[in-house]
């Protein structure tokens, strides 16, 4: 038996492991092709761009893998189908496919176009039904394989100035909720796992279109691209699971979305805004909305990360864990992610089964709270409710 970097066991002569990864060529999806390909695995890229592509299959070969760079556009089913069978032709049996092909706009909703609202749900809902779709057409005769969606909070709670881009993220779990109860239906073995992240520095905020007056950045806090990969890696060793939350910040904004939902309507209308634009001016410059830019004579290489990477974070803020795939324990909050509400609803990068040794931990030396302590999401509510003034809850007539 070998064992993987990535904990997985593979007999010896076994045939390689192969994934798809859509959105290869930067952001969320270029650190999942990185972090496979050190696991092991042999990548088919698909992504629009060319210089992504290129330089994404060129890390793929240099951890010793082989990678297979598809320009494709996720929003045209036919091609999503041929990449697929090509993947097969070329490589072999799929074992693994993972949608995180994305693209939005960031602009009031009477700002956004018919158009544009459509090109977005096209790339970022039905680019994911038709990667699925192709998927399984491979996956089921065989009656094996994993699809991993890769979603966001987003998915759970609406903000403003994303209206396009939280409606497709909406879909996409309505549709992984249909989809699961067909396959269990038909006693299917191919899972379909979600994993949902916070906020990530990527490079969307360095080409998405947007009509605010400066830059636009994620909303804080910001974590490291490193962080969703892990996850997203752990996930396809682990698809049992229906979903997964990724951060602190996920758990919160699920939570307090299911609690209190009104409350968290007056509080996004006061800080979403700013928390989205910088204090930079735009500078109008070109997005990737209807075409990649890092095509062409010009086109240059983005890689995964954004400009933010002062701030994002790569270890948990509250209980001091590194993100790493340590077991949390067995008692965490239903689907989340990582430590649970007892220890201040830390970064649920932090993944995988339990430990019944871990419940004893509590307080004592682990860096975690007491478990009499409040949880992450109880803290999160009695502060969001500090910041809101009662008059913003009073009836209007």
């Amino acid at each position: 038996m070998t064992k993987h970097p990535d904990g997985s066991a593979v007999r010896d002569g076994a045939p390689p492991r192969v994934a798809v990864v859509t959105g290869a060529s930067a952001g969320v999806g270029r650190e999942v092709a990185r972090t496979l390909a050190a696991a092991g695995w042999d990548i088919a890229l698909i992504a629009r761009g060319e210089a992504g592509l290129d330089a994404a299959a060129g890390e793929v070969e240099r951890a010793g893998r082989r990678a297979l760079a598809l320009s494709v556009d996720m929003a045209g089913p036919k091609a999503v189908a041929e990449a697929a069978t090509n993947v097969e032709d070329r490589f072999g049996e799929i074992h693994l496919w993972v949608n995180t092909a994305m693209a939005s706009v960031i602009a009031p909703f009477t700002q956004i176009t018919p158009d544009e609202y459509a090109r977005v749900t096209e790339v970022c809902y039905l680019g994911y039904v038709h990667g699925t779709h192709a998927a399984l057409e491979h996956m089921l005769p065989r009656d094996r394989g994993v699809i991993v969606q890769v979603g966001s909070a987003l998915a759970y709670r609406g903000i403003p100035l994303q209206t396009a881009y939280c409606g497709a993220k909406h879909a996409v779990r309505g549709f992984c909720d249909s989809l699961r109860a067909e396959l269990l239906r038909e006693r299917s073995r191919v899972r379909v796992t979600e994993v949902h992240l916070p906020a990530v520095n990527t490079t969307q905020f360095s080409w998405v279109r947007s009509r605010l007056r400066g830059r636009p950045r994620p909303v804080p806090p910001v974590f490291d691209p490193a962080v969703a990969a892990r996850a997203v890696a752990f996930a396809a060793r682990r698809p049992y699971r229906r979903e997964y939350w990724v951060g602190g910040s996920t758990m919160a904004t699920v939570l307090a979305s299911r609690i209190a939902p009104r409350l968290l309507d007056h509080y996004l209308a006061r800080t979403a805004y700013e928390a989205q634009e910088r204090e930079e001016e735009a500078t109008g410059g070109a997005d990737n909305l209807y075409s990649p830019v890092d095509s062409g004579a010009s086109g240059a290489d983005f890689g995964a990360r954004g400009p933010f990477i002062a701030e994002s974070r790569q270890r948990s803020a509250r209980c001091g864990s590194a993100v790493t795939a340590t077991p949390p324990p067995r008692w965490c909050w239903g689907r989340a992610l990582g430590r649970p509400p007892s220890c201040g609803g830390a970064a649920a990068e932090s993944v995988g089964p339990a430990r019944s040794r871990q419940r004893r931990a509590g307080a004592s030396g682990t860096g975690c709270p007491s478990s009499r302590a409040p949880g992450g999401a109880c803290r999160f509510l009695l502060r969001l409710k500090a910041r809101i003034s009662p008059e913003g809850f009073r009836r209007r007539d």
